[in-house]
C-alpha cells in the first residue's frame, strides 16, 4: 500500500520514487523523535510540534506513524525557507563556524545530522526537488548545492537547536494528521497530506505591502 502510494506522489509531484522513500523515512524518524522528546523540547521551551500535538504523536503505533510520515514533503524543517539564516551560515559556500549549541541531546543531533546530508544530497541534485521536499528558498538551494560533503558537521553543531516541526504554528493542520493516522483513515489522510502542499504553496508567497 504505501508503495502505492510512493508511486502516486511521485507521479504527481514529478519527484523520483527514491527521494520519496527517503523522504518517508526521515519523516517517520522525526515524529519518533517528537514523540520522544515532547516534554524534553517543552520544558526547554525549544520548537518540535505544536502544544498538545507531541503527546498525541508518542502513543501512535509504528503503522501509524509511518501512515503520517508517508507525505511528499519533510514533516520537519529547520529553518529552511530563511534565506538570511542560510546566508550567514553558508557565507562563500562554507559554513560560518561559531561555538556549538548548548542543550541539544545526541538523538537530536543524530537526527539532524541525517537531514542535512539528505538536504544537501537534494540541493545538490534538483533545486526543483529541495524546494518542493524542504521548502528551500533558491538561494539557499543554491547554497548548499555549493558546499562539499565534508562541511557538514560544522552545520550539525550549530543547527540542531533550530530543529522544529514543519508549519509548527499551525496545530490545526498537526491535529488533522495524527487524527487521521489514529483513525486508520487512508483517504482522510491523503486529504490532509494534500493540504500540506497547499500550505508549503502559501508559505511561499510573497508578503502584500501593507498600506502606510
Amino acid at each position: 500500500m504505501h508503495d502505492a502510494i510512493i508511486g502516486n506522489w511521485a507521479q504527481e509531484s514529478r519527484l523520483t520514487a527514491q527521494q520519496l522513500i527517503s523522504m518517508r523515512g526521515l519523516n517517520h524518524r522525526f515524529l519518533d523523535l517528537a514523540g520522544a522528546k515532547a516534554q524534553e523540547w517543552a520544558a526547554a521551551g525549544r520548537g518540535g510540534l505544536p502544544a498538545g500535538v507531541g503527546t498525541r504523536v508518542a502513543p501512535l503505533s509504528r503503522p501509524q506513524r509511518a501512515a503520517a510520515a508517508n507525505c511528499p514533503y519533510a514533516l520537519f524543517d529547520l529553518r529552511f525557507e530563511d534565506d538570511a539564516h542560510w546566508r550567514g551560515r553558508l557565507q562563500a559556500g562554507t559554513p560560518v563556524r561559531v561555538a556549538d549549541e548548548p542543550g541539544v541531546d545526541e538523538e537530536t543531533r543524530d537526527f539532524v545530522r541525517l537531514a542535512l546530508f539528505y538536504s544537501w544530497h537534494i540541493a545538490s541534485s534538483s533545486r526543483l526537488a529541495a524546494h518542493v521536499l524542504l521548502g528551500m528558498r533558491s538561494e539557499t538551494s543554491s547554497a548548499f548545492g555549493r558546499i562539499p560533503v565534508d562541511a557538514l558537521p560544522a552545520l550539525v553543531a550549530t543547527e540542531a537547536v533550530n530543529l522544529t516541526a514543519r508549519w509548527s504554528g499551525c496545530s490545526a493542520y498537526w491535529t488533522a494528521l495524527i487524527g487521521a493516522a489514529t483513525r486508520a483513515d487512508p483517504a482522510a489522510l491523503r486529504r490532509v497530506q494534500l493540504s500540506g502542499l497547499q500550505i508549503a504553496a502559501a508559505a511561499q508567497l510573497p508578503s502584500e505591502p501593507r498600506e502606510v
